[in-house]
């Protein structure tokens, strides 16, 4: 299978690859080294900066910076691009079910939006299948 050209994260993801990578899988981690090379493209969802806020905002992330820093830093290199939530995002996050988690509701639904492979090592996402998974 081809790797993709495109795909879309999940928080822990793209934290882990702010933090220089540790704990990403080989796949995930060799996906966001070809977005720093301008090679790819990695969409995220408005959710999950919001979730990065969140987690910033009770210490248990530190991104050294503010929110808006980090995002604005990350969203200079054009390999990352931000994903607004739509409406259908939200239809489609309430039609899933497998977690009671909003976040990850949310996230897959904007993966699964735009058709495009979510980078996740979070095992209920993947034991629902509702995505197709890059780790």
């Amino acid at each position: 299978m081809a790797e993709p050209e495109a795909a879309v994260t999940d928080t822990h993801a793209l934290v882990f690859h702010a933090a220089g990578g540790r704990g990403l899988g080989s796949r995930a981690a060799a996906f966001f080294a070809r977005c720093e090379q301008q090679q790819a493209i990695l969409y995220v969802p408005t959710v999950v900066v919001w979730e990065c806020s969140l987690l910033a905002r009770v210490a248990r992330i530190n991104l050294r910076r503010t929110v808006r820093e980090f995002f604005e830093d990350l969203f200079s290199n054009p390999a990352y691009q931000p994903l607004d939530v739509t409406p259908e995002q939200v239809y489609r996050a309430d039609e899933l079910r497998f977690n009671r988690d909003p976040f990850d509701a949310l996230i897959c639904a904007a993966a699964r939006t735009i058709d495009l492979p979510l980078i996740t090592r979070d095992t209920e996402i993947r034991g629902s299948g509702a995505v197709t998974i890059i780790w």
